[in-house]
């Protein structure tokens, strides 16, 4: 049984672009998928696919990882913020900036899953899942 599963995956894209892998594959969640498209909108990210199962497992989230030139990761680094055993709640007014706003915070709000900047144009605040930069 996995505990945190949004902390899984970021180890698991962590370990893909440090391996320079072309694909992160990892157990399909709808929470998951989200915060993959908005890796996907702010460019972290090159396709993010859902496949039906095959073999009865189950849905498989696959995530097509970006580099640069020189095979350089569009992700430097993934920090996971709230934890099961220690959520993070912020107001939209306390939302910290990541690497002096090189980079992204993503929450969970009551309007969906979004960034930073998408919760304080809407003037919402949220649980802060994790930090990208």
């Amino acid at each position: 049984m996995m505990t945190d599963p949004i902390s899984d995956m970021l180890s698991r894209i962590r370990n893909a672009a440090l391996a320079r892998h072309d694909r992160a594959e990892m157990p399909h969640s709808v929470l998951k998928e989200r915060v993959a498209h908005v890796l996907k909108s702010e460019g972290y990210l090159d396709d993010v696919r859902v496949s039906d199962p095959d073999n009865g497992v189950g849905r498989v989230l696959t995530l097509i990882l970006r580099y640069g030139k020189g095979r350089e990761s569009a992700i430097d680094g993934l920090r996971r913020v709230s934890t099961p055993g220690r959520r993070v709640y912020v107001r939209h007014d306390h939302i910290p900036k990541v690497q002096s706003g090189m980079g992204i915070s993503i929450l969970s709000t009551s309007r969906g899953v979004m960034t930073d900047v998408d919760a304080r144009k809407q003037r919402v605040g949220g649980e802060l899942l994790c930090e990208v930069w």
